[in-house]
């Protein structure tokens, strides 16, 4: 006789469309938006992980949240380095062509 456990909680819960928004996000961030979607990716993610993580939860996708908050960050610090590398060759060229009238 096969019956089955009524106290079974065994349920698959549907992905989180904010999650695969933020995995998305932050893949666009690597490639086609930079700096835009890196940004897009982590607001999307944290608010997918406190839907994942809710008591109960109400979605799962708590892996792709995760994936979507790192590159995110990896996103906005490529950014800052790259805006950083920007400003010190605006910088060294300025001094250049001031030390270049002053001779």
């Amino acid at each position: 006789m096969n019956q089955q456990d009524p106290y079974n909680y065994n349920v698959t819960l549907p992905t989180s469309t904010m999650a695969t928004i933020s995995l998305v996000a932050g893949i666009l961030g690597f490639t086609l938006f930079p700096f835009i979607a890196s940004i897009v990716a982590l607001l999307t993610g944290y608010a997918a992980r406190k839907e994942t993580r809710a008591v109960p939860p109400t979605a799962g996708g708590d892996g792709l949240a995760t994936a979507g908050i790192v590159m995110g960050w990896i996103g906005v610090g490529l950014g800052v380095i790259g805006f950083c590398c920007v400003i010190v060759y605006f910088v060294f060229v300025a001094g250049m062509v001031g030390w270049s009238f002053n001779q």
